[in-house]
């Protein structure tokens, strides 16, 4: 394994010489394919989907609980999207204020 090694480094070296490096055409493809798959990795994650769209804006809302299903309470907000708060602990018909990520599921109780 070490000779193998070594004969490659040897023929390596003798391929550029000292101070200079060439690339074959292949390489050259391989490099230019490798710049441009970067520069549009970072082009698509500055314009088209930027980071802040995956963290959500916390919304506070005053609802009511709708039911309890053993410990699973659901309540409807104003976005249309019915949330669900575990280990709940209140009745249907209760007053709440409940804090969740703009239009997610889920939500928790926010004790004032």
């Amino acid at each position: 394994m070490v000779t193998f090694l070594l004969k490659n480094w040897i023929q390596m070296a003798g391929m550029a010489a000292p101070g200079k490096m060439t690339l074959s055409s292949s390489q050259q493809q391989g490099l230019i394919f490798g710049g441009a798959f970067l520069v549009a990795g970072i082009v698509l994650s500055t314009m088209v989907f930027p980071f802040w769209h995956l963290i959500r804006e916390d919304v506070f809302e005053d609802t009511v609980i709708l039911s309890n299903d053993n410990g699973t309470c659901y309540v409807e907000t104003v976005d249309s999207v019915p949330k669900i708060i575990e280990n709940c602990e209140l009745n249907a018909g209760d007053d709440v204020t409940i804090k969740f990520g703009e239009d997610l599921a889920w939500a928790t109780i926010v004790t004032p």
